[in-house]
């Protein structure tokens, strides 16, 4: 609209109806814009929305199971790690062992290596297997975006 004093420019957005707003207050002379002041209010909360939906923060999904876990239990627990993992989420497995089962760490190391194993395809070690007291952790991330579209295109190669 052109350079207007305070006052005149003031006036204009008066009889517009609009807000006068400065945008560069260091320039010279500084530059200010007429708009409606409450519904730029509006779009730039509804951004902000949509925006923070769109970040999706990973969150740490616990697995816990005995060192003498059947066969089929942990088939299916892993079945559900696989879907947390999918969905970008970290899982953290525990395998408690009571009593004198932590005489016999290895099984309890076994299960998670099996776990390992059978998830290797999907996620990557964030925190490497770890005795805490009686309870042997591991958790697992989902692998990076990077990672999983190179599997895809050799696995089209090969078809």
């Amino acid at each position: 609209m052109g350079v207007f004093n305070l006052y005149d420019a003031l006036g204009k957005a008066q009889e517009y109806g609009l807000d006068l707003v400065e945008i560069a207050p260091t320039a010279v002379p500084p530059v200010c814009k007429l708009i409606d002041y409450g519904k730029f209010r509006y779009q730039q909360t509804k951004r902000e929305k949509i925006n923070k939906k769109a970040t999706h923060q990973a969150k740490l999904k616990e697995i816990k199971f005995k060192p003498n876990i059947d066969q089929h239990d942990l088939e299916t627990k892993i079945r559900h790690a696989r879907e947390f993992i999918e969905k970008g989420s970290k899982v953290k497995f525990t395998c408690v062992f009571r009593g004198r089962e932590i005489m016999f760490m290895e099984n309890g190391q076994s299960v998670l290596n099996k776990v390992l194993e059978s998830l290797k395809d999907v996620s990557s070690v964030e925190a490497p297997i770890k005795l805490l007291g009686k309870v042997l952790s591991l958790v697992v991330a989902p692998l990076s975006k990077d990672k999983k579209p190179k599997e895809k295109k050799s696995a089209q190669g090969e078809n």
